[in-house]
């Protein structure tokens, strides 16, 4: 399963009660499991203490939701040679019933940040088989999107395109927090920065207001390695943009990557320096 929509349109489950207790000393039928399978990368919240219940990150984990009750036990599980006939028994107990908030998280390499337009799917598409939707308005992603990037020498790493945020995100304005959970599960970011003449905005401004956002939201979230990127750069114009954030990330010892999804321009660079940072994560863990 690669999403949670079964679980939107299905809301309540209801395990199947067992078989009542018969004649000659035979117990009911037994309660059947009900497994409701989910996707790698969900979480499982109490609905009304917010606590994290189970955090499925890896393929084949299971956890117990709520459980079934104890069956009953009739009057002849209490006989004894001295009381042979004994006139009580044990009822059965209710099963248990809770209240989840289930959530995804998705699971990737890199994620990709920044404000809309600032062409996260675009450089998606360019270096993955990927085809997210791409226009020239902003919020054109609604949902997050998975590439696969494979390089030359047979290495591969997952790539997440987080839908466009914009100032008040960790608030919930514009397509909100809903989607900065996703970075969480990332090894690092790259943030891109529109560069080009026609771009709204300081090329710096906006890089500190989305980390501004990152910050709000969870505050170990901008300890993660991050590469800035510089994008459109074929419409860079006299390169004012461009000089500025560059010399921004120089001055904060920044990784800086300028580079053209339409024209190729910069792309091999970036995906090597990418490609070696996973590698040298993996090595220390």
């Amino acid at each position: 399963m690669n999403t949670l929509i079964d679980l939107r349109y299905h809301r309540e489950y209801r395990a199947r009660k067992g078989g009542h207790g018969m004649g000659k000393k035979m117990h009911g039928k037994n309660g059947e499991d009900l497994v409701i399978p989910v996707p790698v990368g969900t979480v499982i919240r109490d609905a009304d203490t917010k606590d994290v219940i189970a955090d499925l990150d890896g393929n084949g984990m299971e956890v117990i939701a709520a459980r079934g009750g104890r069956g009953g036990l009739g009057n002849s599980h209490f006989a004894t040679p001295v009381r042979q006939a004994p006139r009580f028994a044990q009822p059965g107990e209710p099963g248990e019933e809770h209240s989840l908030i289930i959530e995804l998280k998705l699971l990737a390499d890199i994620g990709l940040i920044g404000l809309p337009n600032a062409g996260k799917s675009t450089l998606l598409s360019a270096i993955s088989s990927a085809r997210p939707k791409i226009a020239e308005y902003p919020f054109t992603t609604l949902r997050p999107v998975l590439g696969v990037v494979k390089l030359e020498d047979y290495r591969s790493f997952v790539v997440a395109d987080i839908p466009g945020l914009i100032e008040g995100a960790h608030r919930g304005v514009g397509l909100g927090f809903q989607f900065l959970r996703h970075v969480e599960r990332t090894s690092m970011l790259l943030h891109l920065i529109d560069v080009s003449e026609t771009g709204q905005g300081d090329p710096v401004e906006n890089f500190k207001k989305i980390n501004g956002e990152i910050a709000l939201y969870n505050q170990e979230l901008v300890r993660k390695p991050q590469s800035v990127v510089g994008t459109k750069l074929d419409i860079a114009g006299n390169g004012e943009k461009l000089d500025r954030l560059e010399q921004y990330c120089t001055r904060n010892n920044m990784d800086f990557f300028p580079v053209s999804a339409a024209t190729g321009a910069g792309i091999k660079r970036l995906l090597s320096s990418v490609s070696g940072k996973l590698e040298a994560m993996k090595g220390k863990l």
